[in-house]
């Protein structure tokens, strides 16, 4: 028997996933941590889960739903620090406001946007 991942490798593993395109893997590696985290923790990983899904549904022609997902990440993602966890997360609420802004408003054959992906924090201004 394997043992079991870690919080740390389905978090990175996530990331990955989430970089490489592939928003519902990366939903599911991120609910393996948030659903036994709590607080903040738990904020965070949600946030990130609900624009996964909201880039997800964007895909796949569900505007009404990718709108609605994606404010209630922004409601979680919103209240952290410009860098998270290792994470550029101000950089990546930047990117995913433009990305649903041509996502939401654009023709309904329009090509879409490239999604956003989760880029590093700079070391200096890194907080966990």
């Amino acid at each position: 028997m394997m043992p079991a991942k870690r919080d740390r490798e389905w978090f990175e593993d996530g990331i990955a996933l989430f970089n490489a395109g592939r928003f519902f893997d990366c939903h599911e590696a991120w609910e393996e941590i948030w659903k036994h985290s709590h607080g903040e923790d738990k904020r965070f990983y949600q946030g990130l889960i609900q624009a996964a899904v909201a880039i997800l549904h964007v895909q796949r022609g569900n505007r009404e739903g990718a709108a609605k997902l994606y404010a209630k990440a922004r409601g979680k993602l919103d209240g952290f620090p410009g860098s998270h966890m290792g994470l550029a997360i101000a950089e990546f609420r930047r990117a995913l406001e433009d990305f649903f802004a041509i996502a939401l408003s654009a023709p309904p054959d329009a090509r879409m946007p490239a999604p956003p992906t989760l880029r590093r924090a700079e070391r200096s201004l890194t907080r966990s």
